[in-house]
């Protein structure tokens, strides 16, 4: 969870749900995990990660988390950038995946939370690329 133990070595997105009435959760379960979530809602994120788990993927699973309460797209930005950061931090050779989802956004702009999950993903554009992560 932000700012424990399960993020490792907290950085940037530690405290970053304490910053803002929107939920930012993130627990990482599996540093070198292939599978990462990002998530919009809490419902959805444990259907995805059960999701993973059910089609046999639950050892890959490397963290567990969700975005909701209609974060801005700066928060939503630093969310982003810290999954990434986490998850691009070792290189697997088989490649790792990311899959960005959610469900039905109540009262959050959803616009606004993938400008900033888009800015995070140009910003790692090189790193994913050369790590071979493919993103759903």
């Amino acid at each position: 969870t932000w700012g424990a133990a399960g993020v490792a070595g907290g950085g940037e997105g530690a405290g970053l749900d304490e910053k803002t009435g929107a939920s930012l959760k993130l627990t990482v379960l599996n540093p070198k995990g292939r599978v990462w979530l990002m998530v919009a809602g809490g419902g959805a994120s444990v259907i995805y990660a059960d999701t993973v788990a059910h089609l046999g993927g639950g050892a890959e699973l490397a963290n567990y988390g969700e975005y909701s309460g209609d974060p801005t797209a700066e928060l939503t930005y630093q969310y982003a950038a810290t999954i990434l950061d986490l998850m691009t931090r070792e290189a697997h050779p088989d490649g790792k995946c990311l899959v960005i989802g959610g469900g039905i956004a109540n009262f959050t702009d959803v616009a606004a939370t993938f400008k900033g999950i888009i800015r995070a993903l140009e910003q790692f554009a090189a790193t994913l690329i050369e790590q071979r992560v493919r993103v759903f």
